[in-house]
């Protein structure tokens, strides 16, 4: 007997650049979304999807977050003070007050509020506030109040990529075997990671069976994927000889395109053709409608993100 036909429905479609009730919760909690920040009555605290807007070099900051191992770039305070800020600190700390009372904040933390721009104004505040050297940390949501942006005056950052962690003990004159050791393990862990200079927020790494580039970009992300589907139907989506455009990360509101690259590539070689991809990209982004070639490669391309904030 043949059964009978069913006509499904969905109850709702989700929009480009939304999040799905099933997907992971884009807050980092490891939570499906309808069970955290897409609730009934919301959790708390509220998530931000675009928390660094507004930020100088939003897209590096967001590659810094959630890309690149080891880096840092001095922050200008209102008052004329400086901070570090760093991808990583050690074990993960918020914040530093170091001896020299010159303080640094981390953006790769253990603790996820809905909104890193805040928690990184609220831990910065703290720190400015401690009157001793040691870890600043933020265990509780920090409720309403400035974010990064709003405490900084940089219209630019000056990013250094590191080769490791040295950063960590820079400060300090004489190191013990100690701290050459922690430092010698934390190490290991490091991926090589170059900025590239042409184009901005693109990063170069070396993970060891491959080499990928991954490239923050600020776009809208409809305007980005439709730009990206003409490139690729194009054949126009390549970066370097042999190179593969396999994806994008969505991270704090904004795409991260990702090529895999043959080993062997390096960072130099990239240098022009990542500049010719971005005129190339600029000038897709004036096109009209999709052709039906166009519109399958946006569907396939948007089937191939990964959101990770």
């Amino acid at each position: 007997m043949a059964k009978k036909s069913r006509n499904r429905t969905q109850s709702a479609d989700t929009a480009p650049g939304e999040v799905g009730p099933r997907q992971p919760c884009p807050c980092g909690s490891g939570k499906r979304y309808k069970a955290c920040h897409g609730a009934a009555g919301g959790a708390a605290p509220t998530f931000v999807a675009r928390p660094f807007e507004g930020m100088p070099d939003e897209c590096d900051v967001i590659a810094l977050r959630e890309l690149v191992p080891a880096a840092t770039t001095p922050l200008t305070l209102e008052d004329g003070r400086t901070v570090r800020l760093a991808t990583l600190l050690p074990g993960a700390a918020p914040a530093m007050v170091r001896e020299s009372g010159d303080i640094w904040l981390g953006l790769q933390v253990q603790h996820s509020y809905g909104n890193p721009a805040r928690d990184l104004g609220a831990v910065l505040e703290a720190a400015l506030a401690s009157e001793e050297p040691g870890i600043v940390g933020l265990p509780n949501a920090p409720g309403e109040g400035p974010s990064l942006q709003d405490l900084i005056t940089d219209t630019s950052l000056d990013i250094t990529v590191h080769k490791g962690f040295e950063y960590w003990i820079d400060d300090i004159p004489e190191r013990d075997a100690s701290m050459e050791a922690a430092l010698e393990q934390a190490n290991g862990g490091v991926m090589p990671t170059v900025r590239l200079t042409s184009v901005e927020a693109a990063y170069w790494t070396d993970v060891g069976t491959k080499e990928h580039l991954r490239w923050v970009m600020p776009h809208p992300e409809d305007q980005l994927l439709d730009a990206l589907a003409r490139l690729h139907a194009a054949g126009q989506d390549s970066v370097a000889e042999g190179s593969r455009f396999v994806g994008m990360f969505r991270a704090h509101g904004l795409l991260a395109p990702v090529w895999d690259l043959p080993l062997g590539t390096g960072a130099e070689v990239l240098e022009e053709p990542a500049a010719r991809f971005a005129a190339d990209l600029e000038e897709a982004m004036k096109g009209g409608a999709l052709t039906a070639e166009e519109r399958s490669a946006r569907a396939g391309l948007a089937n191939r993100q990964v959101t990770i904030r």
